[in-house]
């Protein structure tokens, strides 16, 4: 785990590299695709209570699940609703994870994750995606490479009872790899494996996130100046988007998209 080695060069991390300003931009976007959010997340219950069970006190991907749910403003009885939906019903659809790697216009990496009960329809409408944006699929690994797993947590700071020092502190005692402010919010890292710890103890402070997931971070980003390239991306992930199977789309683009 690598711990900054001391308070002074913590807070020289706190520049502007956090992506909290683009993701939570992604974010908003999503909010009027409620509906779309929701199955998404309804697919993850499924996929949780089955592989652990129902009780989120003996399950800390459901767990994972919950928090994200609510993050997303998903109603608590919808939430409960879902579970045991998912615990009652042994004939429901059984999701399965695929990933799609490949580039689009420009060079920029693209990974889609997407959860679902017909592979073949996903697979068509994520080939759709690219070819009409002018991408290319890729093989397997082609790009994950270059991107980083980690858990991330966004905080907004307008909704943070906490103190900037006291809010590091916490997520570094806790297993935070990373903590990073910035103007309007706080971005938190962690290795997948301490993630649920971190997301806990941020729960246990009453700490409100405004996002908490396992994300890939790219190592490196990609600009992208010509016009017709961003025009073509943009159909990409606009039609990425349109696919209720899409999970999550991540991209090595420098900057976000309108």
């Amino acid at each position: 785990m690598s711990f900054i080695n001391s308070q002074e060069e913590q807070v020289k991390r706190m520049s502007g590299h956090s992506k909290f300003a683009n993701i939570k931009h992604k974010k908003e976007k999503n909010d009027a695709k409620k509906g779309k959010a929701f199955t998404i997340i309804g697919r993850e219950i499924v996929i949780a209570v089955k592989e652990g069970g129902p009780d989120p006190a003996n399950n800390s991907k459901l767990r994972d699940v919950i928090a994200k749910a609510k993050a997303a403003n998903m109603p608590n009885d919808t939430i409960e609703r879902g579970i045991k939906k998912a615990a009652g019903d042994s004939n429901s659809a059984n999701y399965e994870r695929m990933t799609y790697e490949g580039y689009g216009p420009g060079g920029v990496a693209i990974i889609v994750e997407t959860l679902t009960d017909n592979k073949n329809r996903t697979a068509a409408d994520v080939r759709a995606a690219f070819s009409k944006g002018q991408g290319n699929i890729g093989t397997q690994g082609c790009v994950s490479f270059m991107f980083d797993q980690k858990g991330q947590i966004l905080i907004d700071k307008e909704e943070c009872p906490l103190s900037s020092d006291d809010l590091m502190m916490l997520t570094l005692d806790a297993g935070a790899e990373d903590f990073i402010e910035e103007e309007d919010g706080y971005e938190v890292r962690t290795d997948p494996a301490d993630f649920s710890a971190v997301r806990e103890a941020l729960e246990n402070a009453k700490v409100p996130f405004a996002e908490a997931e396992i994300a890939r971070i790219p190592q490196t980003k990609t600009v992208l100046t010509a016009e017709a390239d961003i025009n073509n991306l943009q159909r990409i992930l606009d039609l990425l988007d349109d696919s209720d199977d899409v999970q999550n789309v991540y991209t090595s683009l420098d900057g976000e998209l309108d």
